[in-house]
């Protein structure tokens, strides 16, 4: 269900001054960690050269990107400009997914091509463990802050945190299997799922499909069977 792009205005100023402060100390986190993330990941895949692990860094320098276009957006004290802003942020958020997709994809076929095979990474293994475990957490908390205040360039940047949950269970599978059992290809395989998902979460950002994007307050009816978000049987926009 594509949602409306703009700042919902069923919350009281107060109430979204208190929301908009939120998100920018969430994106805050998320750029810091990431850039760590980054550093990390890229080494260690450079190191070994893996494709995923690359990819899974080059995923943080991403989300990095799709952060600071929500801070930018929220970096505005007023809720018209942030408002205005909107469009734009969600735009930049889907380039980025595409960006990744394209590298990711590449640098993955050119490893079952056989023109590159992927090491053992220690360091990839723990890095990815870690992520898996803060991400979801980060997600959460934004997506939540997000759906409220109605923003549907907020929930699409919890999204790309939540990206990189799936993107280490994908990985820290593919690395284990590698490092344990020696299956060199589960490494190119989880990169292109990794592209995959990235190119579905650009279509929707880019489409402006955020979940409950537009509180429900503003909403003037919801269907029969629907929720509280309008979100009807057999729909994922609240996933």
């Amino acid at each position: 269900m594509a949602a409306e792009i703009s700042i919902g205005i069923g919350s009281s100023p107060a109430r979204r001054d208190v929301l908009a402060k939120r998100i920018r100390l969430l994106v805050a986190a998320t750029i810091s960690y990431n850039v760590v993330e980054a550093i990390v990941a890229i080494t260690a895949g450079t190191l070994a050269s893996s494709a995923a692990l690359i990819g899974f860094g080059l995923d943080s320098v991403i989300e990095v990107s799709s952060a600071a276009a929500v801070a930018w957006q929220f970096s505005a004290r007023e809720h018209a400009v942030r408002q205005a802003r909107e469009k734009t942020a969600l735009r930049l958020i889907a380039v980025s997914f595409f960006a990744l997709a394209a590298y990711v994809g590449v640098d993955a076929v050119r490893a079952l091509t056989g023109t590159g095979q992927a090491g053992h990474s220690t360091p990839g293994i723990v890095i990815a463990a870690l992520s898996l475990a803060v991400m979801p957490f980060l997600s959460a908390a934004q997506r939540k802050a997000g759906r409220e205040i109605g923003s549907a360039s907020a929930v699409a940047d919890s999204q790309q945190t939540l990206l990189c949950t799936y993107l280490s269970a994908v990985l820290l599978v593919g690395l284990v299997l590698n490092a344990t059992l020696g299956w060199s290809w589960a490494d190119p395989v989880a990169a292109l799922v990794i592209a995959a998902i990235a190119v579905k979460e650009g279509r929707n950002a880019w489409q402006g499909k955020g979940c409950c994007a537009t509180p429900a307050a503003t909403a003037p009816s919801l269907a029969a069977g629907a929720d509280a978000c309008d979100c009807r049987p057999g729909w994922d926009c609240c996933a």
